[in-house]
């Protein structure tokens, strides 16, 4: 049985590096760097640079990030998930970024140079960068965003039963958003003169999420690709909805990947609508398997000349590529 290996989060590991000494004259110094930030960033501030634990850190991050948004916009980074987008949802322009970045490279004493910033998309992507960065791990590969056309394009799942709107994958996880428009076919009988969203196509959604996850995140064997006819549901547990969903409703999904061992994925996922909980799954278990990438296709435009001929050894494209190229 062939294994593939699933990329661990930065946090995955409990980890505390070596404290400098902080002295009275330093919290002064982080008090007056701070004095527009939150009472509680300043404490997770004083706390990390007096036991150099990461654990500090995504306070301290979200609270930067709470000073330079928009006071109207600050509502939606108090329970801040990983998926909120710096632009689209927080109205984080380049010059607002690059304030934030001084701003935590004074607080933390670290260097942020401009070609890391560029990956950077979300709350998500800030904080596992800046986990990173002061644990000296390698930086993980952006965050992918997907919109509906690409995942179309890739999903063995289809319209009318295809319930991603968007995605966007990283290397601990996924998720998606899709708006429950009233049109759905089920919606006619499910119930009379009150339509309400199935739980179990709620389910069917987090259990899609997972379908892409394996798709766009999965790290597979050398030379292979998961395949997408392959993928089937076979099994969940812990299933809880905690709230009634309707037509209007935006449900806002995210998968996380617990352990992926060819030919089982098992995933947790959780369902919200704003900030109220929606439903949560402890587990969704799929079998998937490997299929080996296809070779890139030959331009025809070369027309049988030597470059068209010539071929670089091992050079493949995955199929998902190829076909939105």
């Amino acid at each position: 049985m062939s294994e593939a290996l699933q990329p661990k989060s930065a946090t995955s590991k409990p980890f505390t590096q070596e404290a400098k000494s902080f002295t009275p004259e330093g919290e002064a110094a982080l008090r007056e760097s701070l004095k527009r930030c939150s009472p509680s960033t300043f404490e997770a501030a004083v706390q990390f640079q007096k036991t150099g634990n990461p654990e500090h850190l995504p306070a301290v991050v979200i609270g930067v990030i709470e000073r330079f948004v928009e006071p109207d916009l600050r509502v939606k980074l108090k329970d801040a998930d990983d998926d909120l987008r710096l632009i689209e949802d927080l109205g984080v322009d380049s010059l607002t970024m690059m304030e934030i970045v001084i701003l935590v490279e004074e607080v933390l004493s670290m260097t942020i140079n401009n070609e890391e910033l560029r990956n950077l998309r979300t709350v998500g992507d800030v904080k596992t960068f800046i986990d990173c960065k002061v644990r000296g791990l390698p930086l993980p590969q952006p965050t992918k965003f997907l919109p509906i056309e690409h995942i179309a394009a890739v999903m063995p799942i289809q319209p009318p039963f295809l319930f991603l709107n968007e995605g966007s994958v990283s290397s601990s996880g996924a998720n998606a958003k899709y708006k429950i428009t009233g049109q759905e076919f089920f919606l006619q009988g499910h119930f009379k003169d009150n339509p309400v969203m199935p739980a179990s196509i709620m389910l069917e959604a987090l259990g899609q999420l997972a379908v892409l996850f394996l798709l766009e995140g999965m790290t597979a064997e050398p030379g292979k690709m998961v395949n997408p006819s392959t993928i089937f549901f076979t099994g969940c547990e812990g299933v809880r909805a905690h709230r009634v969903c309707r037509p209007g409703d935006i449900l806002t999904l995210s998968i996380k990947p617990k352990r992926a061992k060819m030919p089982l994925a098992t995933f947790e996922g959780a369902i919200r609508v704003g900030q109220e909980k929606a439903a949560i799954v402890e587990e969704i278990t799929l079998t998937f398997g490997f299929m080996e990438i296809p070779a890139q296709p030959a331009d025809p435009s070369l027309n049988g000349s030597s470059a068209a001929k010539a071929k670089v050894p091992g050079e493949t494209v995955s199929m998902r590529a190829a076909v939105n190229s």
